[in-house]
């Protein structure tokens, strides 16, 4: 199991890489601290926090051959992820 989904790469999340906070989508499952050791292993920096988030899925509608059909997109956990002072991920050399 993959702790660590995929980087955030957002205007919001952007502004945040200057103040040394990065965003990851996660796993469900995953906690703080699994969260943590990932991050440390992955990118080779020390954290200093983590601060995680639920983003349940939207109902969505649509029309298909005159019915209308409903559903939900799913529901995603996303982490932000505080690095020491001094220290930077390269988010963008995987990309």
């Amino acid at each position: 199991m993959s702790v660590l989904k995929r980087p955030i790469l957002t205007e919001k999340m952007t502004d945040l890489n200057k103040k040394g906070q990065y965003a990851f989508e996660v796993d469900l499952k995953a906690n703080k601290v699994e969260i943590r050791k990932a991050v440390e292993k992955m990118y080779g920096v020390r954290v200093e926090g983590v601060r995680t988030l639920r983003q349940l899925g939207k109902k969505k509608s649509k029309n298909v051959n005159g019915r209308i059909v409903t559903g939900t997109t799913s529901t995603t956990k996303k982490a932000i992820v505080t690095v020491a002072e001094g220290e930077v991920i390269d988010i963008y050399a995987e990309v």
